[in-house]
């Protein structure tokens, strides 16, 4: 079993790298793939670059150059939903793109010729994942759902709240997890993602975002990354 772990930001990388005692890396498509152990698994890490289709360029060679066998992604998001809080954990079910719309040929967010807005997770990966989050993270608001993502950081209140009018259902926005939840349906490989809530995505989400990743998002990550595959040897 090959686990490709996927951090969002570099500090999140590092993090990670921290814990594996023997990897090398392996360079494609100009990104760099390390390779190596963790609790007596294969893992591959890498850094997802940002945006929907640098998301998408990685999780493709991740399954056909280094023939991943699931995928994890860990990560911030801005909350959306009431009571998603700074410090929260949120672990997606499903993903949708906010930003797409192909109407009037198709409607607003349905990804044309799949006949869905949104893709889900794998059930039985995401699972394991929020029991990783439980055991790594204690105390921590766990909140599971709907993510969106897009490829714009979405950094006011009034922005935020058109996301939430429009899709109330969502619990954060981010920027990857929609492009990997489809490339990995299409190549039938499992995927599950949990997102540490960085702000609120309103005015002052530029200044919490780079506070949070510095104090909290990289040990998170790392300790979620160390759960998971602990549980899962």
């Amino acid at each position: 079993m090959r686990t490709a772990i996927v951090s969002a930001m570099h500090e999140e990388l590092a993090a990670v790298l921290a814990l594996l005692p023997d990897e090398h890396k392996q360079v494609a498509g100009g990104r760099e793939f390390w390779v190596g152990h963790l609790h007596g698994q294969e893992v591959v890490a890498v850094l997802s670059r940002i945006g929907k289709v640098a998301a998408a360029t990685t999780a493709t060679a991740l399954i056909e150059r280094f023939h991943v066998d699931r995928i994890v992604f860990t990560g911030v998001a801005g909350g959306l939903a009431p009571g998603v809080n700074r410090g929260d954990v949120v672990v997606a079910d499903a993903f949708l793109q906010h930003d797409l719309d192909a109407s009037p040929i198709f409607p607003r967010y349905e990804v044309p010729l799949y006949e869905t807005d949104r893709f889900r997770t794998d059930a039985a990966l995401t699972e394991q994942l929020v029991a990783a989050v439980r055991t790594a993270l204690h105390g921590t608001h766990v909140h599971r759902g709907l993510v969106v993502s897009g490829d714009r950081f979405v950094s006011s209140a009034a922005e935020s709240q058109v996301l939430t009018l429009a899709l109330p259902e969502a619990l954060a926005v981010e920027m990857e997890g929609a492009a990997f939840a489809q490339v990995c349906h299409d190549y039938r490989v499992p995927f599950a993602a949990v997102r540490t809530v960085s702000d609120r995505a309103d005015d002052a989400a530029h200044g919490d975002f780079l506070t949070f990743i510095d104090e909290v998002a990289s040990r998170h990550s790392a300790a979620i990354v160390a759960a998971f595959l602990r549980a899962n040897c």
